[in-house]
């Protein structure tokens, strides 16, 4: 960052990302009215750049283009330039990706839009550099070509801009009927898909897509699949093998530039610790392995102790590049690798495939070759590797860190709030729901409106940005898997709360599906649904999930019926791509059932109700809710009016296993309900 240059604009935000551009000599504005209304002042287009703090191409733009003065010339001189933070802003991130991927075919960030005044857009691109360079135009010759167009040609680039307009506002969902068979035509695009050799699906780049391995595991539990059950193994193993995850710090870098899962690009993003942590712990409980549940306690242990802040919220993510280039950080060259081991250096570089000249321009990646199941697991739980990341730990803390971008972004926070409560009933880790319950605290007491509306992001004491449905159905996930972990009425009283205000925002009872912005969010070009699943999950398809669970537990059929309406509503598009909807097709599985619910019945505090909730929690049971009902607790009567009739028999711990809207005789011992659960695992 060029910090001679004066501030501009940039310099009064909250969004790190911004922040990054603030010395700039480029005349940013953030995206606001005043900069609208100067471009139709001085009659100039709009550059809009969107990144994110962690992006390394947004750095590497910023350094070429951004930090040079000649691009900062024709910028200021023929257009009004805007910087977004997608994180911040992901409704105007939707409506623009959209276009690039229309005209370009593809997208990624940094994204590059050039509009009217009036924000349509007619030209598109992703990274750019300063000089033409990669098959791509340079910035310095073709910010004038545009401007010359602007001037020249306007009639043809105003009638560019309405047809992209138009092409969002007719972009409306295809509804179709999605059965069973849509999820067994997922299963065989997976095996077409999958790389037998590596683990993952395709070919380079190799993002984790935990929601596809999700998936893959209720496919092998419902169909029996076993070559589904193969495909999510062998990629949790490969991934948990590859240069991807940090043998040293824990957690998983974004993703792998390469088919092996060798080299990553090295950011670290929350959403994937969650969503990545939920898989594994997925996995540990429908196989017992124990080297997923070893993965699964590294990632929470990597989030508390580097992403968590003071109040208990969790960060949004920490950067590529540090003090050194990308990656240096986190990569080694070999003789300070060996100098730090001393002893133990050549046992750990045989085991993680270190040699002097390195795999990584010069240094050191570490990855294991496989499993390594034979000696130390893909989570390396040996002594001696234990002794040698705690060395290597003590060693890379000395180094410059990579920035980390601390705002709290509710939706996120919604996904890991999900994962550590999933995490303490996987592997009985009640600290994993304190801190879940920490974390919804904070969300409920900073990141709402007066009114009670959740806002998107909150940094430096301030909240602000109404919420988008993926906050509303990520954090409402939260709260009901903090339910199923602590059984207290609380956090489903507050999920129920959620849902009827992003029925009341966000719904569009023509389509049958949630809008992405709310309806009092500021109006765009377009208002947009989503319902194909990115690097996290489709807020449509989690929010489909919620209503379906909160009704059945609940009672409020309507609920169900609005989430059975958000199946079928894009349904052609489902049954076209299946493998695109992955989230779509979990919540699928659980509506297609047969879907149970568990009632305990008793005081929590009773040693047989309590192992009755370890069983539960400990199995894989993706179609059974679990409902702990202690006696007394009117709130929680009230919020279930149907399970209130069940009672602690002869006042004893009871379970009540009730599948497919038939209740099962009651029973009072943990060993008749396992057999009871046995049987539901079948």
């Amino acid at each position: 960052m060029n910090t001679a240059a004066s501030s501009n604009r940039l310099a009064r935000e909250a969004s790190p990302y911004l922040l990054q551009h603030a010395a700039n000599p480029v005349n940013w504005y953030p995206w606001c009215d005043e900069a609208f209304d100067a471009a139709r002042a001085q009659d100039k287009p709009v550059f809009l750049s969107i990144g994110y703090a962690a992006c390394h191409w947004c750095h590497v733009m910023e350094r070429e283009s951004f930090e040079d003065a000649g691009v900062a010339a024709l910028l200021n001189r023929d257009y009004i330039a805007i910087k977004v933070d997608r994180e911040e802003r992901p409704d105007i991130d939707s409506v623009y990706m959209t276009v690039c991927v229309a005209l370009t075919g593809s997208g990624g960030w940094p994204l590059t839009i050039v509009m009217t005044p009036d924000q349509k857009p007619f030209f598109a691109a992703t990274y750019l550099p300063r000089d033409d360079r990669y098959g791509r135009p340079g910035m310095l010759n073709l910010l004038p070509r545009i401007a010359r167009l602007w001037k020249e040609d306007r009639a043809r680039v105003l009638a560019a801009g309405s047809e992209m307009a138009g092409l969002l506002s007719s972009n409306e969902p295809r509804q179709g009927v999605v059965a069973e068979e849509v999820l067994r035509a997922a299963g065989r695009q997976y095996a077409s898909l999958f790389d037998g050799v590596h683990g993952g699906f395709g070919d380079a780049p190799k993002f984790p897509g935990a929601h596809n391995l999700s998936l893959l595991l209720r496919l092998a539990a419902r169909f029996h699949d076993t070559n589904a059950l193969a495909m999510a193994e062998r990629t949790l193993a490969a991934m948990a093998s590859g240069g991807i995850w940090d043998h040293v710090g824990s957690g998983f870098h974004r993703y792998s530039v390469d088919a092996e899962w060798l080299v990553p690009h090295f950011e670290k993003m929350l959403y994937d610790q969650a969503l990545l942590a939920t898989a594994y712990c997925e996995a540990f409980k429908m196989t017992r392995t124990q080297d997923y549940a070893a993965v699964a306690r590294q990632v929470f242990t990597y989030v508390l102790r580097d992403m968590t802040s003071p109040d208990g919220a969790f960060y949004s993510s920490e950067d590529a590049d540090s003090e050194g280039g990308e990656g240096a950080f986190y990569t080694w060259p070999y003789d300070e690798l060996t100098n730090v081991l001393g002893a133990d250096a050549a046992a750990f570089c045989a085991l993680y495939g270190a040699t002097p000249e390195g795999n990584f321009e010069g240094r050191v990646i570490l990855h294991l070759e496989g499993s390594r199941s034979d000696s130390s697991g893909i989570a390396g739980t040996t002594a001696l590797l234990t002794r040698c990341r705690e060395k290597l730990h003590a060693a890379r803390a000395k180094r410059p860190r990579p920035p980390k971008d601390d705002k709290i972004l509710t939706d996120w926070n919604g996904l890991m709030i999900a994962a550590l409560a999933t995490g303490a009933q996987a592997l009985q880790m009640p600290e994993y729901a304190a801190a879940a319950e920490r974390a919804a605290s904070f969300i409920l007491r900073s990141l709402r409106a007066r009114d009670g509306r959740l806002l998107h992001r909150y940094r430096n004491g301030q909240a602000a940005i109404p919420g988008f449905i993926d906050d509303y159905a990520f954090f409402i996930r939260g709260l009901i898997e903090l339910y199923q972990a602590t059984g207290r009425t609380e956090h489903l009283a507050a999920a129920c709360s959620l849902a009827e205000q992003m029925i009341a925002l966000f719904w569009d009872d023509a389509a049958g599906a949630f809008f992405h912005a709310g309806s009092d969010a500021e109006k765009l070009i377009a208002r947009t649904k989503e319902f194909q699943d990115g690097a996290i999950p489709s807020g449509n398809s989690v929010a489909a999930l919620d209503l379906l669970q909160l009704g059945r537990m609940t009672g409020r059929r309507d609920w169900e019926d609005k989430a059975a309406r958000l199946i079928a509503a894009n349904g052609a598009a489902v049954a076209g791509m299946p493998t695109a909807y992955a989230q779509m097709l979990i919540t699928l599985d659980f509506q297609l059932g047969p879907t149970a619910e568990i009632v305990l019945a008793g005081n929590p505090a009773d040693e047989t109700m309590r192992a009755m909730i370890r069983a539960v929690q400990s199995r894989f049971l993706p179609h059974a809710l679990l409902i702990v009902r202690t006696p007394g607790d009117t709130a929680h009567d009230t919020l279930m009016p149907d399970v209130a009739a069940y009672e602690p028999l002869d006042g004893m711990a009871t379970a009540y296993v009730c599948r497919n809207f038939t209740c099962e005789m009651p029973v009072n011992t943990v060993e008749e309900l396992e057999k009871k659960l046995e049987k539901m695992s079948e």
